[in-house]
């Protein structure tokens, strides 16, 4: 996984760098490609050696369902011909964390075992932000595992309040005593 990331940064700090004046729509362009792109069809169709680069091209383009922009044909071009569209799921990810560096947000998932409404989420919303002291996009996952409460990831930080991390808190507690 090590080595995707690192073959990705590149392209993605280009492409960042690149559409540095229309982030928003280079993002959602970028978005799609990379959830088509992600089809094992669509890549053991780029990887057959008598698929040219121009026809993955065109069944990407075809799968967008309107035309892309003239840099995201070249952009695409580029990772097809030096044979990194693997890659571009991770180019995606990391041109959202810079993207989102930028803005001064950052992406958070809010794990729950239980569906969360939109007036909780407020809630949560509100005291995450002030808790990690920026601007934060949701994504809410459920996952019955949790048994109760939440579970939020942003970045590398975890804060986990959930039943089961309190469970497995007090199994350390009494196995040490």
């Amino acid at each position: 996984m090590a080595e995707l990331a690192t073959i990705a940064r590149p392209y993605a700090e280009a492409l960042f760098k690149a559409s540095s004046s229309d982030l928003a729509g280079t993002g959602a362009w970028l978005d799609n490609v990379a959830a088509i792109a992600g089809s094992p069809e669509l890549l053991q169709f780029a990887d057959n050696p008598k698929a040219t680069p121009e026809q993955v091209l065109g069944v990407v383009a075809a799968a967008h369902g309107s035309p892309l922009p003239p840099h995201a044909n070249n952009f695409l071009m580029a990772l097809l011909e030096n044979g990194r569209f693997t890659a571009l799921p991770e180019i995606a990810r990391q041109f959202r964390v810079l993207a989102s560096a930028q803005s001064g947000t950052s992406d958070a998932v809010v794990y729950s075992a239980f569906p969360i409404d939109g007036a909780a989420l407020g809630n949560i919303s509100a005291a995450l932000e002030k808790r990690f002291g920026r601007k934060l996009q949701f994504t809410v996952q459920q996952d019955p595992s949790l048994i109760g409460g939440i579970r939020v990831v942003v970045g590398d930080e975890v804060l986990d309040t959930s039943v089961k991390a309190r469970l497995e808190q007090m199994k350390v507690a009494l196995a040490a005593a």
